[in-house]
């Protein structure tokens, strides 16, 4: 391909196409790093036509540093992933032989020096009354929630949720996909299954899908909910309830489930289970609140003497 012809939609899609072929990435991955890839693309070398071959180390730093201001220490770690893996791309297809990658500087974060960020018990319940009379959508809404928050799921794994997936004698729910690849069968706490008959009885749409969760409202009545539209129930549902989340989005709810079940004695293993981590070492931060187990292993404090 010509250089004349690179623009950054077409540069972009065969970047995508490589992820895929060489690494398996998953869609989701994929657009988070689109976005990153496009944006630093569109900084460097600016409107179409682009050539690659351009790209310097001046480039690569300035995007870095820029990114700095606007994202967390744990998010830049994903700006230089998606940068690393783009630049890869580029010398495998020869239109940057430069290493780029090399030019990424390092951005100071230390694992696990925070607190889990998650909603207070009081903080919690507020979201859900919140909810009680939401307009047409209560009950689907409160449902959203209530599984995002006993459950621990994430919001595609919600939007996803199918109605045979719940099994109501056994008291469980197969989600079919996991971000681990693999699938799994978790616990229906009472509450989630009350709020989730509450909705299939007094307010789902007549239609023939079997996603649990369906839009409401206009010519997509009937149709499934996106991952989008799950967390965009759960901004609704904050700012109704006046709170200023410590984590923006539907993960706040995973952290909350996380510190509960710590707080009430479970192991890291079975909050990794439940949150469906394939390492314990995600789980990891979540032990800064067993106090008793720090005790245990805190020393005593030397006495001074004269």
């Amino acid at each position: 391909m010509s250089v004349e012809s690179w623009s950054l939609d077409t540069l972009v899609e065969e970047y995508k196409q490589h992820q895929r072929r060489t690494r398996g990435l998953r869609e989701p991955t994929l657009r988070s790093y689109e976005r990153l890839v496009r944006r630093f693309v569109r900084a460097a070398l600016g409107e179409d036509p682009i050539d690659p071959a351009c790209l310097s180390s001046s480039h690569v730093i300035g995007f870095v540093a820029a990114m700095r201001g606007r994202f967390s220490p744990g998010s830049m770690k994903a700006v230089g992933t998606a940068l690393r893996s783009f630049f890869r791309f580029l010398r495998v297809e020869g239109l940057c032989e430069e290493r780029l990658e090399a030019a990424i500087p390092r951005v100071a974060h230390w694992r696990l020096s925070g607190l889990p960020r998650c909603l207070s018990d009081e903080q919690l319940e507020r979201v859900l009354a919140s909810l009680e009379a939401s307009g047409p959508c209560g009950h689907r809404d409160r449902a959203i929630v209530v599984c995002l928050a006993s459950l621990g799921l994430r919001p595609g794994e919600v939007a996803d949720l199918r109605l045979e997936d719940i099994d109501w004698r056994g008291g469980s729910v197969l989600l079919r996909e996991r971000k681990t690849r693999r699938g799994a069968v978790v616990p229906l706490p009472r509450r989630a299954g009350r709020a989730i008959v509450a909705y299939l009885r007094e307010e789902r749409p007549t239609t023939g899908e079997r996603r649990v969760f369906v839009q409401h409202l206009g010519v997509r009545r009937g149709r499934p909910l996106s991952s989008n539209a799950v967390s965009a129930v759960v901004v609704r549902a904050l700012g109704r309830a006046q709170i200023e989340p410590p984590v923006a989005g539907a993960y706040v709810f995973r952290h909350t489930l996380a510190s509960r079940m710590v707080r009430r004695g479970a192991s890291l293993k079975e909050v990794a289970d439940m949150l469906g981590h394939r390492s314990l070492d995600t789980a990891a931060i979540y032990a800064k609140l067993d106090l008793a187990a720090l005790r245990e292993v805190a020393l005593p404090w030397p006495e001074l003497t004269r």
